[in-house]
């Protein structure tokens, strides 16, 4: 099977393989229509964490990430319930609260273990290899190819955006997709959620992070999630994988072939 990271995905002319005749020869016209949109992200350096936010989030370090997929959106609540029906999943908490029910917003109320099992399902639906993103190929697909910003669209505050990712009407989350897209043509990756990665938390870790494709730490008792937008977009959301807040939810759960898969 083809290794792609559940991240979300993002459609971009130029970006996107031919929808994955390119990759998956053999997949079945059933499995390709459903699978989330994807966008190829480049190889590339990325200068990764803030001087100006929290001590976690501190050095900036240079990163060099390999190539990868990574979905258009994030997981939607009409895509999840498929699974929770499918595999007779329990119900996300907050799932028939108005502020979060409308089928096209963002899942939300994912621990990190229900994000991994989703994946794991996915992956075995469709025949490619979903998982969650690394920390470092979160934030490499965030900002967009922007280096040195506050927030991936640059350093306009919040505030001052049309589109903060909040849904001014019912409360909760936005809809995915109504926002613009980034430079990577991604959305929704700095607003409405926090987005679940892979990786285990250290706050000092950014102090001995590795060059190359960063890992996270061996084992720790919490896993890293990224993207609601704080004061300057910081680490802070980090919980209990077991945690299932409103603001959590997956990136398909955004998707992405290892590089070798790629070339």
């Amino acid at each position: 099977m083809i290794d792609i990271l559940l991240l979300p995905a993002l459609n971009i002319a130029g970006w996107l393989p031919a929808p994955y005749d390119s990759l998956v020869p053999s997949m079945s016209i059933a499995a390709k229509s459903q699978c989330p949109e994807m966008v190829l992200i480049p190889d590339g350096v990325l200068l990764m964490g803030s001087e100006n936010g929290m001590d976690n989030e501190k050095p900036v370090h240079q990163v060099w990430v390999d190539k990868f997929m990574i979905g258009k959106f994030p997981v939607t609540n009409r895509e999840y319930r498929i699974f929770v029906e499918d595999r007779g999943a329990a119900e996300p908490p907050f799932w028939r609260e108005e502020p979060f029910s409308d089928p096209d917003k963002p899942v939300v109320g994912i621990s990190w273990f229900e994000a991994v099992a989703y994946c794991a399902w996915l992956s075995e639906r469709i025949g490619c290899h979903f998982r969650l993103p690394t920390e470092a190929e979160w934030e490499r697909a965030a900002r967009g190819g922007k280096e040195g910003k506050l927030y991936p669209w640059g350093d306009l505050p919040p505030s001052e955006r049309p589109h903060p990712g909040h849904d001014s009407e019912r409360g909760g989350p936005e809809r995915v997709g109504v926002d613009e897209a980034n430079g990577f043509g991604l959305y929704d990756m700095s607003g409405g959620v926090h987005e679940w990665c892979s990786d285990y938390y250290d706050a000092a870790y950014y102090r001995t992070s590795p060059e190359r494709n960063p890992q996270g730490p061996s084992s720790r008792h919490r896993r890293v999630s990224r993207g609601l937008v704080a004061p300057q977009n910081q680490i802070q959301p980090v919980r209990c994988p077991k945690f299932t807040a409103s603001q959590f939810s997956i990136r398909r759960l955004r998707l992405s072939p290892r590089s070798n898969d790629l070339k």
